[in-house]
């Protein structure tokens, strides 16, 4: 029982998460399924707070004037590259459709368009490298305004791709496939 605590735990850590789960709990000789199923939720545990909170603490943030120009970087940063991830629409005065209305801003937006955005971070966190990942993942989906359920499903399938590839690194697919084979 102790160990599987180890694994949930060092799978909630950032930047190490279920990457370094797993090779841990194969370490001590956990087996594959339950070391899989420990480091995915444990993985997965942080992700819909990262989704739900980063906008507001980056909000709470600008409030103090030693935060302000980092959170206002960061805002901005995200902001210019969201364009080339999501399409967020375009309202009716910049399709040219009421050119006399141009002058009024149009409140209402087109929902946002996910698509290949999805694939994108689906791959970036199943990607086993340092600094992708779950934690990494959903904060560029928060900073990217994505769309929160399609984001939440992309680090989920991500992570559990990136477990079965560490499941077969740390087991090797004979081990890893032992369960089939008994």
């Amino acid at each position: 029982m102790k160990n599987i605590l180890y694994i949930f735990l060092i799978s909630i850590l950032p930047i190490v998460e279920l990457r370094g789960a797993i090779p841990v709990g194969a370490a001590l000789g956990v087996p594959f399924y339950l070391n899989y199923l420990c480091a995915v939720i444990g993985n997965m545990l942080p992700v819909p707070f990262i989704l739900l909170f980063i906008p507001k603490v980056l909000d709470f943030l600008a409030r103090f004037k030693i935060f302000r120009p980092i959170v206002e970087w960061v805002r901005r940063k995200a902001h210019k590259h969201s364009g080339k991830i999501v399409d967020h629409g375009k309202n009716a005065a910049e399709d040219g459709d009421n050119a006399t209305e141009a002058a009024e801003p149009i409140e209402e937006k087109k929902p946002k368009r996910f698509g290949g955005a999805f694939w994108g971070l689906l791959l970036f966190v199943m990607i086993p490298l340092p600094g992708t990942g779950a934690w990494t993942g959903s904060l560029i989906a928060s900073l990217f305004d994505l769309p929160k359920k399609s984001s939440f499903l992309a680090a989920l399938l991500g992570v559990l791709g990136a477990g079965v590839i560490m499941c077969l690194a740390s087991y090797g697919v004979v081990g890893f496939l032992k369960i089939f084979i008994s």
